[in-house]
């Protein structure tokens, strides 16, 4: 089992300190926190691994507590937080030894690749090692899943969940899956359910059937659309998910390279593959988590 990666998350906002250790957790950090820069250097004696600093916070700023950080353990990884406006502070901070530097509001998911960039690599002088599916991909526990007896109502209610972190706060984004997976009792992935595959049973047949052409100039009037978006909505809500989902997305093995999957969701019109390992359903790995690996690449 690989050591879970220790964070000192150090911001001055509770409740940003509060939502991102939750979410962190849920990922599989340990995360430890700090309300000022004297706070940070106070508990940096706990050994974390990686250092998650506010730019901006009253007393002792990110510069200053970045500066005392290095004096104590040169060798620390320290990923600076800064506020939009405020990008040459940051890049400041990179001349003065910070591994890195996100903008708040910060997708949660862009944070987590960057604290497994850095734990990976002390510093930039070392060689890039290519990720596998199976590093980048969203595990199995963390997908949102439902039963395929369910309805939905009930898929798009755990849909929403997926969404929650991302309404928490304004100062923090987690990318949503905008899916959900439909699951035998046994936990096998059987298809899944988009957002997209609900608007298009929402439609109406008729939209798409032949039409004389005096039929254009009323389709696009106010009047016609009137009403039709909840309509569709209401006669949906009670079918069962297997009448609506989408078949099972394609496979790929954990152990896979990075290209392929670009290549099978090209290729197949995918957005996300199903990951296995050993024969069973390990994770999800979706566009997003190819892009976030692009965007570290490009740094690298």
């Amino acid at each position: 089992m690989t050591k879970q990666i220790k964070l000192l998350m150090v911001d001055d906002e509770k409740r940003f300190r509060d939502t991102t250790q939750k979410i962190l957790s849920k990922k599989g950090f340990d995360t430890i926190l700090a309300e000022s820069g004297e706070d940070a250097l106070e508990k940096i004696v706990q050994n974390p691994d990686i250092v998650i600093l506010d730019i901006k916070m009253p007393g002792m700023d990110g510069h200053e507590t970045l500066a005392q950080i290095k004096k104590i353990k040169p060798d620390l990884p320290v990923i600076m937080l800064t506020g939009h406006g405020d990008k040459p502070s940051a890049r400041q901070a990179l001349v003065e030894g910070a591994f890195d530097y996100l903008s708040k509001p910060c997708d949660i998911d862009l944070l987590a690749e960057k604290i497994k960039e850095a734990h990976g690599r002390k510093d930039r002088s070392t060689a890039y090692e290519e990720a596998q599916v199976q590093d980048v991909m969203i595990p199995i526990s963390d997908y949102t899943t439902i039963d395929e007896t369910k309805t939905i109502r009930e898929a798009i209610e755990g849909l929403k969940a997926s969404f929650a972190s991302k309404l928490a706060t304004s100062q923090l984004m987690e990318t949503g899956h905008r899916s959900i997976l439909v699951v035998d009792t046994q936990g096998g992935v059987k298809g899944i359910l988009t957002i997209r595959d609900m608007l298009e049973v929402i439609m109406p047949a008729y939209l798409s059937a032949p039409k004389p052409s005096l039929a254009d100039s009323i389709e696009y009037s106010p009047m016609f659309w009137r009403g039709m978006f909840s309509a569709g909505v209401k006669q949906m809500k009670n079918k069962c998910i297997q009448e609506v989902m989408s078949p099972s997305p394609l496979s790929i093995e954990g152990q896979s390279n990075l290209m392929e999957a670009a290549y099978l969701m090209l290729c197949n019109d995918q957005r996300r593959l199903i990951v296995t390992v050993s024969g069973k359903t390990a994770g999800v790995i979706r566009e997003q988590d190819l892009f976030f690996e692009m965007e570290k690449i490009t740094n690298s």
